[in-house]
């Protein structure tokens, strides 16, 4: 792919189904929201220092400096007009970055401190959205945006927000979630919202398999029924080269830059679980540059996402925070293609594989596949 034009990233179609609406602020938004609210705590005073203090912030390794990033956007999205312009302007970029269809998520109950109710934010964000759709679509960047509703893992609020995200299920809200740290809050603590969402054929998907290993994967899947994974990345854990788990036969490869694009796959063998995932094509919402600023990947030459491609796992490519990670979904593709050999066929695979695994009728998905995505790839020469 070195020949190619060196927009034809940016011009190919994408896909997003994992992006946190509080974790893809543009940095002048964060001052011009910040002084509109009387937010004086911001740990820069220009957008660009600002958005080099929160890439850096969450690229230091400490977990505490990472997580202060989102007290700083939260801050600016507790009032209607916050929401509005925040969700507007994430349809736009995502849009101009050439992202036909994105499931934006977000946690309700983190919008409350300045007087909004759950659905006072859920109505802001879904109009936020509504215009950035038209606003895109006017510069010649048609996008369709919908929104995951978020419950925060260590809360006791996931029944009263997956009951807000079926009454919204008609006007922009597509799916549930839910987020924050694995390890000591099992999705099993939310069973009762999993269980009513099932009941009302509604879709959501779990954050499982970052920070914590397959038994946050497991529950995830066979005591909740999520319908995707989000990130997975972990579920290598379940996977051998040569009698040896992944991580351990990693170690000893990370000097080769080909390792996972040469590897044999008659060396590699899948656990039950591992093997249960891909047969039920159950999709993996993969972030390459956020698994290095969480240590679930050491590189992206060697991050697993290569590999569970080649073994055909439903892998999709995503961005889980713009902001933080200081990237794109251009980016995130460019990476894969500069430092882990991806191909164009490559990223249109994982394009197809996001659509075909969105949380919008069977009937839509296919209308993008057909009618965009595959016209958009077949235009760069893929």
């Amino acid at each position: 792919m070195s020949d190619e034009l060196p927009d034809v990233l940016e011009r190919a179609p994408k896909v997003l189904l994992h992006d946190h609406l509080d974790g893809g602020l543009r940095p002048q938004t964060i001052i011009e929201l910040a002084a509109s609210v009387g937010y004086d705590a911001l740990p820069a005073p220009d957008a660009a220092a600002l958005g080099t203090w929160f890439h850096e912030s969450a690229d230091s390794g400490s977990l505490p400096r990472y997580l202060e990033t989102f007290d700083h956007t939260l801050a600016v999205m507790q009032t209607r007009e916050g929401l509005f312009r925040v969700a507007s302007e994430c349809a736009q970029d995502l849009a101009a970055d050439g992202v036909v269809y994105a499931e934006s998520r977000y946690a309700p109950e983190q919008h409350l401190t300045h007087g909004l109710t759950l659905e006072g934010v859920v109505e802001a964000v879904n109009a936020g959205l509504r215009d950035g759709e038209a606003k895109a679509a006017a510069a010649g960047h048609p996008i369709r945006v919908t929104s995951l509703l978020t419950a925060m893992r260590h809360a006791a609020n996931a029944t009263e927000i997956a009951r807000l995200a079926i009454r919204y299920r008609d006007e922009g809200v597509s799916g549930f979630d839910i987020a924050g740290a694995e390890a000591g809050f099992p999705p099993t603590r939310h069973l009762d919202a999993f269980e009513y969402l099932q009941r009302e054929n509604f879709h959501f998907t779990i954050h499982a398999g970052e920070a914590f290993g397959l038994p946050s994967i497991w529950e995830a899947i066979q005591w909740c029924g999520a319908d995707r994974l989000g990130h997975g990345v972990r579920i290598v854990d379940d996977i051998t080269v040569d009698g040896s788990p992944f991580s351990e036969w990693l170690e000893g490869q990370t000097d080769d830059p080909q390792a996972l694009t040469a590897l044999e796959l008659d060396r590699v063998r899948l656990g039950r679980l591992a093997a249960y995932v891909r047969d039920k094509r159950i999709p993996l919402e993969m972030c390459p540059s956020s698994n290095l600023q969480t240590s679930a990947a050491v590189s992206i030459t060697h991050h697993p996402i290569t590999l569970l491609g080649r073994l055909r796992f439903r892998v999709t490519l995503n961005t889980d925070n713009r902001l933080m990670s200081a990237t794109s979904m251009t980016r995130e593709a460019t990476l894969l293609r500069d430092e882990a050999g991806w191909t164009l066929e490559d990223l249109r695979w994982v394009t197809i594989n996001a659509m075909k695994s969105a949380f919008i009728p069977f009937d839509e998905r296919l209308a993008l596949i057909d009618g965009v995505i595959k016209p958009g790839y077949n235009a760069l020469g893929c």
